[in-house]
């Protein structure tokens, strides 16, 4: 939906404010709260300790400790983080992590490295992960704490640092930089590689991943040969580009979603074939509202699964790859882009000159400086490193690359607001109920959408909602399956069991009743109409027939015995819509319309591909074929 601007319809959340700015008032607040609050519980589970590396530093060598294993606690991006600290008289000597729920893709190495770091320094001076900020807070909290109930002096430990910064400054040559290593970095890293091209990839948090590591792991497949394999053989790209032009408020830019549309196929065969990615060719192509002919696949293991065989791809390639290291910005000489200057983590100052630059930065959903006030409003859950930082680079001063459509985010309809201006997904959970018994209701108790519709519709049904959110209504049995894949989207078990026992008093709601009119009561419903809206559910399942269009599989089973649940679904959103204006061979252009030379783009920093929203699958294929395309321009260029 637009309004007379021209800009999305955004929902405000209860409660929220500016996202981005609350974002990090809250990560600041909680990593305090953490350290210095009663959040944190840690008790000592045993005496022992057996002496270890005390040090090389004075601060570190004055510390003493209450020998003995203290337990900690504190909050992760998934939940409690619990870890057991050793101590002798006078250091730390095993740090174990005990248990967490952290997204594996994101946070295993930063629950790895953190801990040898601090006892490899006897210093509680580490930096955060960057891509694992709130794993590397509560996890450090935790220690923090134990450190407290060991008798240490915290402020003594802060005061250590982890490791010397370097003063260094490295020059590098390549053919070509990328400069971000999620899938459209990964894709033309691959591909400018297999080229011949020498290739420098720089990321600036500690491992290849991005947004396609922690998505949902489906991809558009159109025109592969796996579609094909799968049963599909009548698909088209004009099909494809119509259903996106339609999905897209027919704002899609022609040439680009014609590129996409008649390259996805062969991206996908070389990705899978080339690359080593797999995909569920078990579960076969899914059946989804926003597309005319079935045309999306899951990859094998999700994204996580796909991510892996990019990063063994980009490693077997022989790239030269800078993790930990910040592009900051491009260098220039005679209207031509030649390269990137660069800071790594550690404090070395990277020159990196090359014919060519493609910037694979990603969006700017976690950005004020990008965002409009109504997607400053509105719950973000995707990646705290999406900071615009490849528009920063392209619209400075004496680059001048033109932007679109940044007034556009893909919103979905089926978030929890888990902390203030943050969601959750329960998108896994919700395709396993459809073919079930779960609606969708409103604040009043009124069924007004057909669940099976797509995530667009539905969504613009939510906006004109009390407080643009409906809910989930589930009976037991429901409930038990659709819970099962909470984890898989980042809920952690101990705090689903804070807000069922909440129960509708605080956000997210995950509200409980025995009977439909206790349900109702729990959140002020009018009970007579939301038993009227379960008898008129059930009564077309017994009829055959649903007065929102609900048909066939998705229609055959009755809401049956409580207990009953209602849960949240608010707009939700991680990609964002708008970027760099590129002509179709990639090439990032100017406020004047021409194309600045050496310069390109691919993935979700090009704006305008998909117009106002994207459809499933859509975002990761982009990445993918747009990666490989900007490679495949440069070396012909």
């Amino acid at each position: 939906m637009k309004t007379e601007q021209g800009t999305a319809n955004m929902p405000k959340p209860h409660g929220s404010k500016n996202k981005a700015t609350l974002a990090r008032v809250f990560a600041l607040a909680l990593s305090m709260m953490l350290v210095f609050s009663g959040l944190i519980a840690c008790s000592p589970s045993s005496n022992g300790g057996n002496g270890g590396n005390s040090g090389s530093n004075e601060a570190a060598s004055e510390q003493s400790y209450t020998p003995g294993t203290y337990t900690g606690t504190g909050t992760g991006n998934g939940g409690d983080i619990t870890v057991e600290v050793t101590f002798s008289e006078d250091a730390i000597t095993d740090i174990k992590v005990v248990s967490q729920s952290e997204t594996e893709t994101v946070a295993a190495e930063a629950l790895e490295t953190i801990p040898a770091s601090i006892i490899e320094y006897q210093s509680l001076g580490v930096d955060t992960m960057s891509g694992a900020t709130m794993s590397s807070l509560g996890l450090v909290a935790a220690i923090t704490d134990c450190v407290e109930q060991a008798g240490g002096n915290v402020s003594q430990l802060k005061k250590v640092p982890a490791q010397e910064k370097s003063t260094e400054t490295v020059e590098k040559e390549a053919d070509a930089i990328v400069v971000g290593g999620g899938g459209a970095g990964m894709a033309a890293a691959i591909r400018l590689q297999e080229l011949g091209k020498n290739v420098i990839l720089v990321e600036k948090t500690y491992r290849l991943g991005g947004s396609i590591s922690v998505s949902g792991g489906n991809q558009v497949v159109t025109g592969s040969k796996l579609q094909a394999e799968a049963g599909v053989t009548d698909d088209s790209a004009e099909s494809m580009v119509e259903d996106f032009q339609k999905n897209g408020e027919d704002i899609c830019v022609p040439e680009l979603i014609e590129l996409y549309a008649n390259n996805v196929g062969e991206t996908t065969d070389w990705i899978h074939e080339y690359a080593g990615v797999e995909y569920n060719m078990e579960g076969g192509l899914h059946d989804l509202a926003e597309y005319s002919h079935d045309r999306e696949l899951a990859y094998a293991g999700g994204g996580a699964g796909a991510t892996e065989s990019l990063r063994q791809a980009v490693k077997d390639s022989g790239a030269d790859v800078l993790l930990d290291t910040t592009a900051e910005s491009l260098i220039e000489e005679n209207g031509k882009v030649v390269g990137v200057n660069a800071a790594g983590k550690d404090g070395t100052t990277y020159v990196l000159k090359a014919d060519s630059v493609v910037l694979a930065t990603g969006g700017y959903g976690n950005s004020d400086e990008y965002l409009t006030e109504e997607l400053q409003n509105s719950l973000y859950y995707g990646l705290m490193g999406s900071t615009g930082d490849g528009l920063t680079m392209a619209t400075a001063e004496g680059i001048d690359a033109d932007t679109r459509l940044m007034e556009y985010a893909k919103l979905y309809p089926n978030g929890a607001e888990v902390s203030p201006g943050r969601a959750k997904s329960t998108i896994d959970g919700n395709l396993l109920v459809w073919p079930m018994s779960t609606i969708l209701v409103n604040a009043e108790g009124e069924r007004v959408v057909n669940e099976k519709a797509s995530n667009h519709e539905i969504l613009e049904v939510e906006l004109e909602q009390t407080d643009s959110m409906l809910y989930l209504l589930m009976d037991q049995e429901n409930f038990d399956v659709w819970s099962t894949k909470l984890k898989d989207t980042g809920f952690n078990t101990q705090a689903v069991e804070g807000y069922l026992e909440a129960n509708g008093s605080t956000t997210p709601i995950f509200a409980h009743g025995d009977t439909i009119e206790e349900l109702a009561g729990v959140l002020g419903m009018d009970p007579a109409t939301l038993q009227a809206t379960v008898d008129a559910y059930n009564a077309g399942v017994d009829a055959g027939t649903d007065e929102f269009g609900r048909t066939g599989e998705y229609l055959q089973m009755k809401i049956g015995e409580g207990p009953y649940y209602l849960v949240e679904q608010k707009p939700r959103y991680a990609t964002t819509m708008g970027g760099l204006v590129v002509n179709d061979s990639l090439q990032v252009m100017n406020k004047s319309g021409e194309p600045i030379e050496g310069l390109y783009a691919s993935g979700e920093v090009v704006g305008g591909v998909m117009g106002s929203n994207s459809p499933s699958g859509a975002n990761n294929g982009w990445a993918l074929t747009s990666g490989k395309l900007a490679a495949e321009a440069i070396a012909e260029n």
